[in-house]
């Protein structure tokens, strides 16, 4: 049995632009989003009469949508626009905030990724010494916060900022390990991600 893609359910609008791309033959509204879970990248054509702003959330799945007409593909980090490069580490942290639990989750439970190299250390900021301390107090207790993480692992940074830059890291394609996003891969066809 095939293993079913994930896809995106819900997304934050990065940029709107009622005009479409100023380098683009054809005048339609145009929407670039991030999905909530995967962090997906897409553009996506409005219903008629929609207006978007940044931050706003919009039903993207396959039932019906209120505000989202057409996704009409998955983008890189580089084909942002202006705008939306600005918007995406503000948006990408609320929606870390808002999801507190599943990135706590991580520090609970991320494991190697080689013989060499643990998965937490895939996080700027995060060496062997910090490795070693969250370690060993995840081992005492779950952590149960982002405060908490920085209560109990000496001069350890805002964990939500080191998630965000890691997945700003892995939109930009700079990684050869994916903690959060969907690798980008090109397809060909209409309206897929």
């Amino acid at each position: 049995m095939p293993m079913e893609e994930k896809r995106e359910e819900n997304a934050v609008v990065l940029d709107f632009m009622v005009s479409g791309k100023s380098h683009s033959g054809r005048s339609e509204p145009l929407a670039q989003l991030m999905g909530e879970v995967y962090f997906t990248l897409l553009e996506a054509v409005p219903k008629e009469g929609i207006t978007l702003k940044a931050g706003d959330k919009v039903y993207i799945g396959r039932g019906e949508r209120d505000k989202i007409s057409l996704i009409k593909t998955r983008i890189t980090y580089n084909e942002l626009t202006q705008t939306a490069k600005n918007e995406l580490p503000n948006i990408i942290m609320k929606i870390i905030v808002e999801h507190e639990d599943k990135f706590v989750a991580l520090f609970n439970t991320a494991g190697p990724v080689n013989i060499r190299e643990h998965s937490l250390e895939l996080l700027p900021g995060i060496g062997k010494k910090h490795l070693d301390a969250i370690l060993k107090a995840r081992q005492e207790k779950k952590f149960e916060s982002f405060k908490d993480i920085t209560d109990r692992v000496a001069l350890m940074q805002e964990p939500a900022k080191l998630i965000r830059d890691r997945i700003i890291e892995e939109l930009q394609g700079t990684g050869r390990f994916y903690m959060f996003t969907k690798p980008y891969v090109k397809r060909e066809g209409y309206g897929r991600y």
